[in-house]
């Protein structure tokens, strides 16, 4: 996270030294107050052999963002994101091929990068902006079950660049300082699905003619099912939930 932070400020003093190459600038950070529910199976044989079942427990998650446009219309303009999720859960049946005497915890880790390609269809024509592009989110998965008795344990990873569709449309409300956003990132293939939607409102505090700090308070829902050919484990999961953050428009 540290790293993630250095880098983002790093390319923040880079892109105000550039501020008359660049259209727009903006960096955001905050936390997303998530609620994990939904299901992990092992897959064995052809079958499920174990079940995971999250539990539905708020975690707050870290998140930060970054977008840079620019004024050459052929070259497309750049969003980056992350994100971490964390949730627990309880463990039921065979994994790994040995089965868990009763039940145990479990521990998924995600983390999120999301570097995002994008072109303006509209940019702020009638107070209004389109944009359209294509995310590569690069997941991270970590899964763990806890060691019970004979049970020893449990552990995988998964980590892959999955293309989706985006989409992002931002209407400024006339005389005042308040915006509405939401954007949308969409695949589907075979089994498989994932969807991250959000929709917010955000202040701008007209202060300075270089940097503009703002607040934004949203809603962001997730959904991550998994279940691929050769892959150990399938998932169904759901995020949902409330967050807020600050940032810098230059």
């Amino acid at each position: 996270m540290k790293k993630i932070l250095s880098a983002i400020a790093v390319s923040t003093i880079l892109s105000a030294s550039l501020c008359a190459d660049m259209a727009r600038v903006e960096i955001g950070a905050g936390a997303w107050a998530q609620t994990p529910s939904g299901t992990a199976d092992y897959k064995a044989g052809g079958g499920v052999t174990g079940t995971n079942t999250f539990d539905e427990k708020k975690d707050t998650s870290a998140y930060v963002w970054m977008l840079i446009k620019h004024p050459i219309p052929v070259v497309p303009n750049i969003r980056l994101e992350y994100v971490s999720i964390h949730a627990t859960g309880t463990a039921t049946g065979s994994w790994g091929g040995v089965a868990i005497p009763g039940s145990s915890n479990s521990v998924l880790d995600i983390k999120e990068y999301d570097i995002i390609p994008y072109y303006n269809i509209l940019d702020n024509t009638f107070w209004t902006t389109v944009d359209l592009g294509l995310d590569i989110k690069v997941m991270n998965m970590d899964y763990t079950v806890a060691k019970n008795g004979l049970f020893p344990g449990y552990q995988d990873s998964y980590t892959a660049p999955i293309p989706l569709l985006y989409a992002r449309v931002r209407v400024e409300i006339p005389t005042t300082n308040i915006a509405l956003e939401s954007d949308a990132k969409y695949v589907t293939t075979g089994s498989s699905t994932i969807y991250d939607v959000r929709a917010k409102i955000d202040y701008t505090f007209d202060i300075s003619s270089i940097v503009q700090p703002a607040l934004e308070i949203g809603y962001r829902t997730q959904k991550i099912k998994i279940d691929e050919d050769g892959e150990d484990v399938k998932t169904d999961m759901d995020f949902s939930g409330f967050y807020a953050g600050l940032m810098l428009r230059f």
